[in-house]
């Protein structure tokens, strides 16, 4: 009786010891996601900031008929109406004349353009739809005009070429597989013990 209990004690110890790699695994299968999640820190290059001047501006592009509020900025995913925005991280830009323009590239193709003009609530937006000019790289350009002076700054992004990184379903297809298998050879290694306990027994 007692060489049983201590039979089934083994069993139970080693299907603990290998389920405690459960969590390691979901770990490394979230890890992509995590990191392709991360936005930058303050110092390090973002794509989505660009220098005007002194001035920090930041850009966001949103396809609200096609993937609701999410947020893009060097790569648009998909073609159609697309909400761009510029926000100005300071307040010395407000006081001068700025001047947007989007072109397609390598042509250089002018598909919007807004005349210079002081934009005093520091945020500039306006609706491209996409669609009209076809998939592409395209560059987003801000200008300050101060007279005779013009300080010209480029971000480029692509529309319709590439997807975002991390939108895939690779990452979580990998964890659930990972799982499975662990589940698998626990339950394995769990039959092969206690059909060689039982037949000590």
């Amino acid at each position: 009786m007692s060489n049983s209990i201590n039979t089934l004690k083994k069993v139970a110890y080693k299907r603990i010891r290998w389920l405690s790699l459960l969590p390691v695994v979901f770990l490394v299968g979230l890890m992509p996601t995590i990191v392709q999640a991360h936005r930058g820190a303050p110092d390090e290059a973002d794509a989505c900031f660009t220098r005007v001047g002194f001035e920090r501006v930041h850009f966001t592009a949103y396809t609200p008929t096609l993937s609701g509020d999410r947020e893009y900025c060097s790569i648009i995913p998909e073609i159609g109406p697309t909400n761009l925005v510029f926000d100005y991280e300071g307040k010395s830009l407000r006081n001068v004349s700025v001047e947007f323009e989007i072109t397609k590239e390598p042509e250089g193709q002018r598909v919007f353009y807004q005349q210079p003009k002081k934009v005093k609530n520091g945020t500039f937006d306006s609706m491209v739809d996409f669609s009209q000019y076809g998939a592409g790289n395209y560059l987003a350009h801000i200008a300050i005009v101060d007279k005779d002076k013009r300080l010209d700054t480029h971000i480029p992004f692509s529309v319709g070429l590439e997807s975002v990184p991390g939108k895939g379903y690779m990452p979580q297809i990998v964890m659930i597989g990972s799982l499975l298998l662990l589940a698998y050879i626990v339950m394995k290694l769990a039959n092969k013990d206690a059909s060689n306990h039982s037949s000590e027994a």
